[in-house]
């Protein structure tokens, strides 16, 4: 079993910075794909950004240029900075992993307990 932990969140006014961390445990032989996800109040989950276990990353438009994805695969973590926030970033932030297991090379998906970010004045 897998388990994803973040932690980061907080309350930051407009066009302050968050740096989210997500670290992996378990029975990991590898990770493939992490990224980060948001659900705001009301809204359907949505994609933040996501990096490959090579490093290449992609973003959701309503973030690019102000968020980046980075990960330490030696950690088994992966994190988000998020900079120029704005109250449209409100929202729990959930962090997702792509794992593969040491009997299996079809990888399991997980999800974290999310982690509240709130940008307000």
């Amino acid at each position: 079993q897998v388990q994803l932990v973040e932690s980061g969140g907080g309350l930051v006014q407009p066009g302050g910075s968050l740096r989210l961390s997500c670290v992996a445990s378990g029975s990991i032989f590898s990770i493939n794909v992490m990224g980060w996800y948001r659900q705001a109040p009301g809204k359907e989950r949505e994609l933040v950004a996501t990096i490959s276990s090579g490093g290449r990353s992609n973003y959701a438009d309503s973030v690019k240029g102000r968020f980046t994805i980075s990960r330490d695969n030696a950690k088994n973590t992966v994190y988000l900075q998020m900079a120029s926030l704005k109250p449209e970033d409100t929202a729990v932030y959930y962090c997702n992993a792509d794992v593969s297991g040491w009997t299996s090379a079809i990888p399991s998906n997980y999800w974290g307990q999310g982690t509240q970010v709130t940008v307000s004045s």
